[in-house]
């Protein structure tokens, strides 16, 4: 049987991860090739609405086993058991590889990234909720000191809601600091595998969002690259300075978004629809991750939108200011929105609407 371009990733050093923990598409995933999977209040929304059937039952048992509990604590004690389901398809792929890949990303409540101990509370709790279980961490202000705390702790994390270069090295070198505290108190790092997610095409979105609302005129092709520079020069910072933490690419808008970042030692997170469109795709799967960003391309957006310079410079923004980027700051508020309706799905099987 001719394989799927996506298994094809495989025998490159690029591995692909399901982005969602819905029980039929992380199959359907880790039969093409994938080695771990994602999970947010937004995701585990969706999954839901997909996959009622299989939960329905579990969410009544969870509200009659705690009868004096708010709705927050039964949606996370929800998200929970639904993460738990996911991580538990990805443990031979976790033992097999130690520790490197196999993990269910779970995410940390979007509401605290202001809150560095609350942060690093929470993701310890969550990775022990399984052994592969990683844990997603805003890189907010606190977010990165949450990190290397965490990290020191033994929490494998994936930094999220991040999108510029400033943000990954703040990321590495805060991993590094917790890694290094480990070692000087002789605990083990061996099965850590931390991962620092760039958000590719949410930059994209937020540029694309700038264009319209100061009227900038650009090539239209060329919004399309933000991201993939943002990662690429990324990669090349980490590899040449040896950072213990790989990249990991999420929010795809387009093939490039896959395909650019092909045989780099990183991780492309998928969505089902994006996977089942690359399966059928005439995409050569071959090493692009060297090849670098038309250099006009560059020039023309650090001219025309300082929030790219901002992206893209590795000092473009000191950690002070990453709360108020602007992609960090939609996103983060997307999340929390994102929470909020999770939270009134659960709110209907407590207190079911009597209008209705």
């Amino acid at each position: 049987m001719e394989k799927s371009k996506l298994q094809l990733t495989s025998e490159t050093n690029t591995d692909f991860w399901n982005d969602s923990c819905s029980v039929e598409e992380l199959k359907y995933a880790i039969e093409n090739g994938a080695v771990g999977a994602t999970a947010n209040p937004v995701i585990i929304g969706e999954v839901l609405k997909k996959e009622m059937h299989l939960w329905e039952d579990k969410i009544y048992q969870i509200i009659d086993e705690m009868p004096s509990a708010t709705e927050d604590e039964i949606a996370w004690k929800i998200m929970e058991e639904i993460s738990v389901s996911g991580a538990k398809l990805l443990e031979p792929i976790f033992y097999d590889q130690k520790g490197k890949n196999g993990r269910l990303s779970f995410q940390t409540d979007p509401k605290y990234y202001r809150n560095a101990r609350k942060i690093a509370e929470q993701a310890l709790y969550f990775s022990s909720l399984a052994p592969n279980m990683i844990v997603k961490i805003p890189v907010t202000k606190a977010g990165v000191e949450a990190i290397e705390e965490a990290t020191y702790k033994g929490v494998s994390i994936n930094a999220t809601i991040c999108f510029t270069v400033s943000q990954c090295i703040a990321v590495a070198e805060a991993v590094e600091r917790g890694f290094k505290r480990r070692e000087k108190d002789d605990k083990d790092i061996s099965s850590m595998g931390p991962v620092c997610t760039v958000m590719v095409g949410r930059l994209d979105d937020w540029l694309k969002v700038i264009a319209n609302r100061d009227d900038i005129v650009t090539e239209p092709a060329y919004l399309e690259w933000p991201g993939i520079a943002v990662m690429k020069k990324a990669y090349q910072l980490f590899k040449e300075r040896g950072y213990r933490i790989r990249l990991l690419s999420a929010a795809t808008r387009n093939h490039m978004h896959w395909s650019e970042f092909i045989d780099g030692d990183v991780v492309v997170t998928l969505t089902h629809q994006w996977q089942k469109r690359f399966n059928e795709s005439e995409v050569d799967v071959i090493p692009r991750i060297d090849n670098p960003v038309d250099q006009r391309i560059i020039e023309e957006l650090s001219r025309k939108f300082t929030d790219f310079r901002r992206a893209y410079e590795e000092k473009g923004m000191m950690v002070d200011e990453f709360d108020n980027f602007g992609a960090t700051s939609r996103t983060l508020r997307g999340f929390i929105s994102g929470y909020e309706s999770f939270v009134s799905v659960i709110r209907d099987f407590m207190l079911p609407n009597p209008d209705k």
